[in-house]
Protein backbone atom coordinates (compact mmCIF):
# COMPACT_ATOMS: atom_id res chain seq x y z
CA UNK A 1 0.00 0.00 0.00
CA UNK A 2 1.58 3.02 -0.97
CA UNK A 3 -0.72 5.74 0.22
CA UNK A 4 -2.57 4.76 3.53
CA UNK A 5 -4.05 8.18 4.83
CA UNK A 6 -6.16 8.88 1.98
CA UNK A 7 -8.18 6.37 1.85
CA UNK A 8 -8.38 5.95 6.01
CA UNK A 9 -9.66 9.62 5.58
CA UNK A 10 -12.07 8.36 3.09
CA UNK A 11 -13.91 5.79 5.63
CA UNK A 12 -12.92 7.18 9.24
CA UNK A 13 -13.11 10.69 8.79
CA UNK A 14 -14.57 11.01 12.11
CA UNK A 15 -12.35 8.88 14.07
CA UNK A 16 -8.88 10.45 13.11
CA UNK A 17 -7.48 13.53 13.51
CA UNK A 18 -4.49 14.68 11.77
CA UNK A 19 -1.37 16.12 13.29
CA UNK A 20 -0.54 18.96 11.92
CA UNK A 21 2.94 19.15 11.20
CA UNK A 22 4.73 18.05 7.82
CA UNK A 23 7.84 14.97 9.22
CA UNK A 24 10.31 13.86 6.87
CA UNK A 25 10.51 9.74 6.07
CA UNK A 26 13.94 8.24 6.64
CA UNK A 27 13.73 4.49 7.02
CA UNK A 28 13.26 1.60 4.29
CA UNK A 29 9.21 1.70 5.22
CA UNK A 30 7.61 4.71 3.87
CA UNK A 31 3.78 3.50 5.35
CA UNK A 32 3.44 2.14 8.72
CA UNK A 33 0.95 2.43 12.05
CA UNK A 34 0.51 0.63 15.33
CA UNK A 35 -0.41 1.39 18.87
CA UNK A 36 1.49 4.23 20.70
CA UNK A 37 4.11 4.01 23.15
CA UNK A 38 5.47 7.51 24.06
CA UNK A 39 8.57 8.92 25.28
CA UNK A 40 9.07 13.17 26.14
CA UNK A 41 13.14 13.45 26.41
CA UNK A 42 15.25 16.71 25.83
CA UNK A 43 18.93 16.25 24.56
CA UNK A 44 19.12 13.01 26.40
CA UNK A 45 17.61 9.60 24.44
CA UNK A 46 18.80 6.78 27.15
CA UNK A 47 14.57 5.79 27.46
CA UNK A 48 14.57 5.81 23.68
CA UNK A 49 17.01 3.44 23.56
CA UNK A 50 16.21 1.23 26.42
CA UNK A 51 12.58 1.35 25.01
CA UNK A 52 13.75 -0.05 21.48
CA UNK A 53 15.56 -2.74 22.81
CA UNK A 54 11.80 -4.06 23.99
CA UNK A 55 9.69 -6.28 21.64
CA UNK A 56 7.45 -3.44 19.50
CA UNK A 57 5.36 -5.81 17.47
CA UNK A 58 2.32 -3.86 16.65
CA UNK A 59 3.67 -0.42 18.31
CA UNK A 60 5.01 2.94 16.81
CA UNK A 61 7.19 4.92 19.14
CA UNK A 62 6.40 8.59 19.32
CA UNK A 63 9.20 10.32 20.59
CA UNK A 64 8.84 14.13 21.72
CA UNK A 65 11.99 16.35 22.23
CA UNK A 66 10.51 19.56 22.68
CA UNK A 67 12.73 21.42 20.71
CA UNK A 68 16.07 19.18 21.56
CA UNK A 69 18.82 19.88 18.55
CA UNK A 70 20.70 16.66 19.19
CA UNK A 71 19.86 13.57 17.53
CA UNK A 72 17.21 11.56 19.50
CA UNK A 73 17.64 8.46 17.40
CA UNK A 74 20.90 7.30 15.69
CA UNK A 75 21.44 3.73 13.31
CA UNK A 76 22.30 1.56 16.40
CA UNK A 77 19.06 2.49 18.07
CA UNK A 78 16.89 2.17 14.87
CA UNK A 79 18.56 -1.15 13.92
CA UNK A 80 17.73 -2.17 17.73
CA UNK A 81 14.04 -0.95 16.96
CA UNK A 82 14.10 -2.76 13.52
CA UNK A 83 15.28 -6.32 15.03
CA UNK A 84 12.89 -5.74 17.87
CA UNK A 85 9.85 -5.36 15.53
CA UNK A 86 8.78 -1.94 16.02
CA UNK A 87 6.71 -0.98 13.42
CA UNK A 88 7.93 2.89 13.24
CA UNK A 89 9.04 5.25 15.16
CA UNK A 90 8.05 9.18 15.23
CA UNK A 91 10.67 11.57 16.18
CA UNK A 92 8.98 15.25 16.98
CA UNK A 93 13.16 16.54 16.85
CA UNK A 94 15.81 15.36 15.02
CA UNK A 95 17.67 12.00 13.96
CA UNK A 96 21.44 11.24 12.90
CA UNK A 97 22.73 8.67 10.70
CA UNK A 98 20.30 9.51 7.14
CA UNK A 99 21.87 7.09 5.04
CA UNK A 100 22.02 3.76 7.25
CA UNK A 101 18.67 4.94 8.45
CA UNK A 102 17.52 4.27 4.58
CA UNK A 103 18.40 0.40 4.50
CA UNK A 104 16.16 -0.21 7.65
CA UNK A 105 13.01 -1.84 6.83
CA UNK A 106 11.67 0.43 9.54
CA UNK A 107 9.30 3.53 9.64
CA UNK A 108 10.83 6.59 10.67
CA UNK A 109 9.54 9.60 10.58
CA UNK A 110 11.61 13.18 12.22
CA UNK A 111 11.62 17.31 11.81
CA UNK A 112 15.42 17.00 10.55
CA UNK A 113 18.88 15.65 11.70
CA UNK A 114 21.70 16.89 13.25
CA UNK A 115 24.55 14.47 13.37
CA UNK A 116 25.54 15.28 17.08
CA UNK A 117 24.61 12.83 19.52
CA UNK A 118 22.48 13.25 22.44
CA UNK A 119 23.78 12.83 26.32
CA UNK A 120 23.07 9.97 28.12
CA UNK A 121 21.73 10.65 31.65
CA UNK A 122 18.87 8.40 32.00
CA UNK A 123 16.36 11.47 31.60
CA UNK A 124 12.96 11.45 30.43
CA UNK A 125 9.38 10.37 30.74
CA UNK A 126 7.70 7.15 29.42
CA UNK A 127 4.50 6.48 28.57
CA UNK A 128 2.89 9.98 29.54
CA UNK A 129 0.49 11.87 27.86
CA UNK A 130 2.35 14.34 24.73
CA UNK A 131 1.05 17.62 23.17
CA UNK A 132 2.44 18.08 19.51
CA UNK A 133 1.34 20.72 18.04
CA UNK A 134 -1.82 21.37 19.92
CA UNK A 135 -2.69 17.57 19.34
CA UNK A 136 -3.22 15.70 22.85
CA UNK A 137 -1.60 12.29 21.95
CA UNK A 138 -1.92 9.27 24.62
CA UNK A 139 -0.55 5.76 24.94
CA UNK A 140 -2.54 3.54 23.43
CA UNK A 141 -3.36 5.49 21.43
CA UNK A 142 -3.22 4.56 17.41
CA UNK A 143 -1.09 6.06 14.64
CA UNK A 144 -1.16 6.27 11.07
CA UNK A 145 1.71 7.26 8.96
CA UNK A 146 2.87 7.97 5.20
CA UNK A 147 3.80 10.45 3.11
CA UNK A 148 0.49 12.44 3.05
CA UNK A 149 1.10 12.88 6.90
CA UNK A 150 0.72 11.15 10.04
CA UNK A 151 -2.67 10.60 11.64
CA UNK A 152 -4.21 9.77 15.25
CA UNK A 153 -7.03 7.50 16.14
CA UNK A 154 -8.10 6.36 19.68
CA UNK A 155 -8.64 2.75 18.39
CA UNK A 156 -7.34 0.38 16.03
CA UNK A 157 -8.95 1.46 12.19
CA UNK A 158 -9.84 -2.33 10.66
CA UNK A 159 -7.80 -1.81 7.13
CA UNK A 160 -9.42 -4.37 5.59
CA UNK A 161 -12.22 -1.65 4.80
CA UNK A 162 -9.53 -0.01 2.23
CA UNK A 163 -9.16 -2.97 -0.20
CA UNK A 164 -12.21 -2.96 -1.01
Amino acid sequence: MLDLLPDLFDHYDDALTLLPVRYQSYGKKPVFYGEVVTIQCVEDNSKVKSMLTEHGKGKVLVVDGQGSSRALLGDMIAKSAMENEWEGILVHGNIRDVMCMKTFNLGVYALGTNPIKTLKRGRGDVNIALEIAGINIQPKMWIYADANGVALSSRALDLSVLTE
